[in-house]
């Protein structure tokens, strides 16, 4: 599936963008928000490859939990947005990246319950 191939590429994206941002942050949060937010984005992208590896249930199940990381992730983005950490601009193109990779997830997500076993 093409889609498949294109969530990878996308949080990979994601991943090589928000990592380098995400070292700006305030150092007193480094352990903190910031250890969080680059541990789910990190997590996400290791389940997608995970689930990539699987079928059945198995898959679904990886897939429910990396859908998990990417709430977690966009929890993270709206507060360093709100305590000014990152930019309104910053923002906006996270939001989006985040917005089209759970498009993409979710419709992997779809096709996989269609699947025959």
């Amino acid at each position: 599936m093409a889609e498949t191939l294109v969530i990878f590429t996308k949080t990979y994206d994601f991943v090589t963008w928000l990592l380098p941002m995400s070292e700006k942050f305030p150092k007193s949060q480094r352990f903190v928000i910031t250890q969080r937010l680059q541990n789910a984005v990190l997590n996400f992208q290791e389940l997608l490859i995970e689930a990539n590896a699987l079928h059945g249930t198995k898959r679904t199940e990886k897939m429910k939990l990396a859908d998990a990381e990417l709430r977690k992730v966009r929890l993270y983005l709206r507060l360093s947005e709100k305590w000014k950490w990152l930019t309104l601009g910053q923002y906006k193109h996270a939001s989006i990246m985040v917005a089209e990779i759970g498009r993409l997830l979710g419709g992997w997500m779809k096709y996989v319950v269609s699947e025959p076993i």
